[in-house]
């Protein structure tokens, strides 16, 4: 695969519904490189059951390489009435993600105060993950890192117009970041507007690192080690041959 061979060397892939994570749990099968998630995105609450989370919860006892419950949350940017239904879903998959002792990949769009109340009610110490594709303020971030989430940020960083996102930047430890896609949504400049791909992601590396005062490689360096914390250390009945075996340093 190209990925690999171009610096990429551990690729996490939600699902956002049944079907697409049944997809991504195949995939992960077949690349040693790649990684899944299973989760039902908010757009798709209308869909989930209970049926449809035993099957989560089956493939994640099935398959080894999944590593996360995701891509939930809240989305009230097309969805404007489901909110109710959004937060019960949201909060079972909470559950799920105690339940197996993987962490989770949150999506949060318009919903801001309704995802932090949501979160806050459901911790404790086997809840974790990464609030994915961020685009609050630097004061909701630090809320976030109280509670020890990681912050995932992707191609938006690049962009001229991305002033509340760069501050967050800035003020987050290195050591709280993860580099993110988004695909095929959010490429990067000097390549906004195409479909994006993990190929991408030096440019989004390139740009933390300037506004954190590092180089690139080191940002990589950083991120690609919490990435290793979140998917792999934290896990219950960790196996750390696998993790020798599965995980690659990236290289750009």
């Amino acid at each position: 695969s190209a990925l690999p061979e171009q610096g990429i060397g551990l690729l996490m892939n939600p699902g956002c519904s049944l079907t697409s994570s049944r997809a991504a749990s195949a995939l992960a099968s077949r690349y040693d490189y790649i990684y899944a998630a299973v989760g039902s995105h908010p757009d798709a609450a209308d869909e989930v059951n209970d049926v449809t989370l035993e099957e989560y919860r089956t493939l994640c006892k099935l398959n080894p390489k999944i590593k996360a419950i995701g891509e939930i949350g809240l989305d009230y940017y097309w969805d404007k009435e489901n909110h109710e239904l959004q937060k019960k879903w949201f909060r079972a998959q909470m559950e799920l993600a105690k339940e197996t002792g993987l962490p989770m990949i949150v999506h949060s769009r318009e919903g801001a105060a309704d995802t932090l109340e949501e979160i806050q009610k459901a911790q404790d110490e086997r809840l974790r993950g990464v609030i994915h594709c961020f685009s609050y303020s630097p004061e909701m971030a630090e809320e976030y890192l109280k509670m020890g989430y990681y912050i995932g940020v992707g191609g938006v960083v690049t962009f001229k117009n991305a002033k509340k996102l760069k501050e967050v930047v800035k003020m987050l430890p290195l050591d709280r970041i993860l580099l993110e896609t988004d695909c095929p949504y959010l490429a990067p400049e000097p390549n906004r507007g195409k479909r994006n791909s993990s190929l991408n992601l030096p440019y989004v590396a390139a740009a933390i690192g300037e506004l954190k005062g590092v180089d690139a490689d080191e940002v990589v360096r950083v991120t690609n080690q919490n990435a290793k914390k979140m998917y792999f250390e934290g896990r219950r009945n960790f196996d750390r041959n696998e993790f020798r075996k599965y995980v690659f340093i990236i290289k750009l």
